[in-house]
């Protein structure tokens, strides 16, 4: 069997490498960017980055999804480091979600995805978008003023957060602007359907493009515009390793200090939060994943809960930030010609050959450039074609998708994603109260039809058409479509039957009661 497997493996290595290489260049400027918007050490979306390519791929039932910092948990990130007071708290209720993962995996609850409405998962994702949009609009223009502060968003208010948005445009610097807009309308010009029918640039991708352009500018503007030059805190800042051991003292492993925090509830609550964000954008990007395969291969959902919860152990107890299956990476890899996990394994060697010798070279990344990629990713995420579909869609359809994302603007993502869950619940049971009984008149003739499972929440809209049905009129009441007859139905039938001849109302009853046939005839 394991020969049978490499040879497997052996034999798509040609298409595996060159895929794994490019989606490495689409991860790169992505792993930094998260960590850049999380307010986390850069170095820390590479161990997250690199976890997900070395470790992950291998445990994943997927052949295709590629695993590491999401965009999708960049606000519970910062969120959580500011309310724990420091990054070693976020590595801890990182390997907390990883081990309660882990459990979900073993307790078979991969199907959980399936229970969350889409326009609630399009609205967080869409919320996610505005506030990545809203967070790099300051790198974007060089924002000097609280540079590091520019990253918190909602740090105590929506106010604050849209504030020093405002404030961004009256601090503008000139270097990054020009960097971030043109890196921009790369990303833009590379994404159009005709860059993508050119199968010579579709071997390039677009990240890797706007990161060239802005280490260009930046070299060129040193020689001959040094006020247009950017400064060394504009610019990527990982820390140089001269020798092995210099690169390993990046990693933040756990200590006694790890311990104290295991007494404070906020510590759970982020755990909580980052595994049910984490899995549900995991179980999601695997569907999506899927969908893209070419050879339509299914990935077993509760394995890949598993391995994202050993990811996020090891991610956590090394310093790296949460992972998760990332859709714009896995579908890199699938266009790239990606066959099986090798290709993320080799984007995962990369990762780790490229911080241990390429750390100085790195550094000259201008941070405009994994800004303008951010924005561009923002976009995606809140395209504002989602939103004119989910109108199109109808109220049920689009108000659970609004109030989602303006609950996560305005409070945060658990709340908000709470209250579109209840307003999404909300039309389930109103659509249901509708569906599950209908009355149709023909003349004096009436039919009441139990068309699904009815519940004791249909008991008022039964009531109702009841209530409606006028003196000297027949009924026929049809349960043939009902699996599920709840036992308050049932009684609420009875006593209309009870009370049918006082009004010279006929009833018909077929199907009820495990297909018994009852006529009433009462005459007038």
């Amino acid at each position: 069997m394991i020969h049978k497997h490499t040879r497997y493996y052996f034999g798509h290595l040609k298409d595996d490498i060159p895929a794994g290489i490019v989606v490495f260049l689409v991860a790169l400027p992505l792993c930094l960017g998260i960590a850049l918007a999380s307010g986390a050490p850069l170095f820390s979306g590479l161990i997250g980055g690199i976890i997900g390519g070395l470790i992950v791929s291998w445990l994943s039932g997927s052949q295709l999804a590629v695993s590491g910092p999401a965009a999708g948990l960049t606000v519970i990130v910062f969120n959580a480091i500011e309310t724990l007071g420091s990054f070693q708290g976020l590595l801890v209720a990182c390997v907390l979600a990883g081990i309660m993962q882990l459990v979900l995996g073993f307790l078979r609850a991969g199907i959980i995805g399936a229970f969350f409405p889409s326009a609630v998962i399009e609205g967080m994702l869409a919320a996610i978008g505005l506030i990545l949009i809203i967070k790099q609009i300051p790198h974007a223009t060089g924002y000097d003023t609280s540079y590091e502060g520019d990253e918190s968003y909602m740090k105590e208010t929506a106010e604050s957060s849209f504030l020093e948005l405002f404030n961004a445009f009256g601090g503008i610097s000139p270097g990054p602007l020009v960097i971030s807009i043109v890196a921009l309308l790369l990303l833009i010009l590379w994404s159009t359907a005709w860059f993508k029918q050119q199968k010579w640039l579709k071997l390039i991708p677009g990240p890797l493009v706007a990161v060239v352009w802005g280490i260009s500018y930046n070299v060129a503007a040193r020689r001959f515009a040094p006020d247009w030059a950017l400064s060394s805190q504009h610019l990527v800042n990982l820390p140089v390793a001269e020798k092995t051991s210099d690169f390993f003292n990046n990693f933040v492993l756990p200590n006694p200090g790890y311990l104290s925090y295991l007494g404070n509830p906020d510590v759970y609550i982020v755990a909580v939060t980052i595994a049910v964000i984490a899995s549900l954008e995991t179980l999601l990007s695997l569907e999506a994943t899927d969908k893209l395969d070419p050879l339509k291969r299914l990935a077993p959902t509760n394995r890949e809960l598993k391995a994202q919860g050993i990811g996020n152990i090891i991610s956590g107890l090394l310093g790296g930030l949460p992972i998760t299956a990332v859709i714009v990476r896995s579908a890199a890899n699938i266009n790239s010609g990606g066959q099986t996990r090798v290709a993320c394994f080799t984007h995962g060697v990369c990762l780790l050959l490229s911080i241990m010798f390429l750390a100085r070279y790195l550094n000259i990344i201008p941070l405009a450039c994994l800004a303008a990629i951010l924005l561009h990713t923002g976009y995606k995420l809140a395209n504002p074609v989602l939103f004119k579909k989910f109108y199109q869609k109808g109220m049920s359809q689009f108000l659970p998708f609004i109030i989602t994302v303006i609950a996560i603007l305005v409070s945060d993502l658990l709340k908000g994603m709470a209250i579109g869950m209840f307003v999404g619940l909300f039309f389930v049971i109103k659509a249901n109260y509708h569906a599950a009984i209908s009355l149709t008149q023909v003349g004096s003739h009436y039919l009441l039809s139990l068309n699904k499972d009815v519940s004791f929440l249909n008991k008022a809209l039964l009531r109702k058409y009841i209530l409606s049905i006028p003196e000297q009129s027949t009924v026929t009441i049809v349960a043939s479509k009902a699996m599920f007859i709840d036992h308050d139905i049932l009684e609420t039938i009875e006593d209309f039957l009870a009370a049918a001849p006082d009004d010279n109302i006929i009833v018909d009853i077929i199907d009820l009661h495990g297909k018994e046939h009852f006529k009433n005839h009462e005459s007038m």
